[in-house]
């Protein structure tokens, strides 16, 4: 078993490669230090026995003396911060294991008084030019696409992990709420009011007429067929053609005066119409009833559902799809917009002013706000180790540090003894 002079700082099975190395050179500066302690007692044993004989080795025994009481003071003085001495329970020793919730909490107010405070953050932040850093970090053609793949590879998490049904329901929400629950018939005659106001009507009104005369022109049998089929079947056929062919020009004669005369009857009879139906659309509540009853059927629950859940999967796949692709135009303009950002920061004066104030103010306000939650980390991490395994973890962090106290302590003590014989020697005498 070691002696507690040279006691292990930890047992290995707690410690990682690099506590490993700093173990092994413990280890040395504790031989080191204790040596020195044995190199002293050795020392004052000789000078002891021969200081009667050999005058001056009085010296030497009382700077041996005065090394070995300072070895030892410092070799106590170290191993109380960790353990007892000796195993003796002598009262403020083993400090750190024994006050180890009480040094967590003092940590934590250190931290929180000294380093988490508004006027701290603000200063260091002003100091490091947020907004130029950031600037020219940005404008890198290489920094730019690793923002945007993370990005991208965050954005693509996100949706994977995305709940689908959940997403529908929402969309569902919010499509029932901004487009199905409102009322369709005011909305509808204004659009239709403003339609006709402009129109637009006429343009429609002429590209359907130019439709219907090609159409006669090119199929005059399908539409002699079709009035055919409406005379009654003990008519001679020679009378079914006459009417074909009288009807089929009619039609065109028909068509042509439309097309031709913008004032034509039926060109007015359709903007009379439309007038009317916008008019009712706003004011008249059957008109209205009717619109919302045809709304209803149209998009009824399953329906809504089923546009809620396709409009998501098909957002969701697109998106997917380009965030995957490095070369895709989200990716590109995602990149070349980021890439812009950092060069606004570094000419643009006024954002860049902005960009350091936001950053400033929100630092402050987190500080000012979850300041003391910050400093409850160190505290509530303290107390949650183990004393024992704590003790030994630091230690083996500073203890070779400390050995330098043993060995300062070991020199000091030889040269306060020394000095203190000399003088005492000087002014009594032998």
């Amino acid at each position: 078993m070691a002696t507690p002079l040279t006691q292990p700082a930890a047992s290995t099975d707690l410690l990682s490669a690099r506590d490993l190395e700093k173990l092994a050179a413990l280890r040395s500066m504790k031989r080191l230090a204790t040596g020195l302690l044995v190199i002293m007692a050795v020392i004052f044993v000789v000078a002891f026995a021969l200081q009667e004989r050999i005058e001056w080795l009085q010296y030497v025994r009382a700077a041996a003396e005065g090394g070995m009481v300072g070895a030892i003071a410092d070799w106590f003085a170290v191993t109380a911060l960790f353990r007892h001495p000796l195993g003796l329970k002598i009262p403020h020793t083993a400090i750190i294991p024994t006050q180890k919730d009480q040094i967590g909490v003092t940590l934590g107010d250190f931290v929180e008084t000294n380093f988490l405070s508004r006027e701290v953050i603000t200063t260091k932040l002003r100091s490091l030019g947020v907004s130029r850093s950031v600037g020219a970090w940005l404008i890198e053609p290489a920094h730019a696409s690793r923002l945007t793949s993370e990005a991208a590879n965050a954005a693509r998490g996100f949706l994977s992990l995305v709940d689908d049904d959940t997403m529908r329901e929402v969309i569902e929400e919010i499509g029932r709420r901004q487009l199905i629950d409102p009322e369709w018939g005011p909305p509808l005659g204004r659009m239709a009011s403003t339609f006709v106001e402009g129109g637009h009507q006429h343009q429609l009104v002429d590209l359907l007429v130019e439709r219907l005369g090609d159409w006669l022109e090119r199929n005059p049998d399908a539409f002699g067929q079709a009035v055919s089929e409406r005379l009654p079947s003990w008519m001679p056929s020679f009378v079914d053609r006459v009417v074909d062919d009288r009807a089929h020009r009619e039609a065109m004669k028909f068509i042509s005066a439309v097309r031709d005369d913008p004032h034509h009857q039926l060109r007015v009879a359709i903007d009379e119409y439309l007038r009317k139906l916008s008019a009712d659309l706003q004011n008249d509540p059957a008109t209205m009833n009717k619109v919302e009853e045809l709304k209803a059927q149209i998009f009824d629950s399953p329906q809504v559902r089923d546009l809620a859940g396709k409009a998501w999967n098909a957002a969701r796949t697109a998106l997917i799809t380009a965030l995957e692709d490095p070369e895709s135009e989200l990716r590109v303009r995602l990149s070349q917009a980021v890439t812009q950002f950092g060069q606004a920061l570094l000419t643009d004066e006024l954002l860049a002013a902005k960009v350091d104030r936001w950053v400033e103010d929100a630092a402050g306000y987190l500080v000012e706000t979850y300041r003391h939650d910050l400093a409850a980390i160190i505290t509530d991490t303290v107390r949650g180790w183990d004393a024992e395994d704590t003790s030994k973890k630091l230690e083996v962090e500073v203890g070779r540090d400390l050995q330098f106290i043993r060995i300062n302590g070991t020199v000091v003590g030889s040269l306060a003894g020394l000095a203190i014989f000399t003088v005492a020697h000087a002014i009594f005498g032998s």
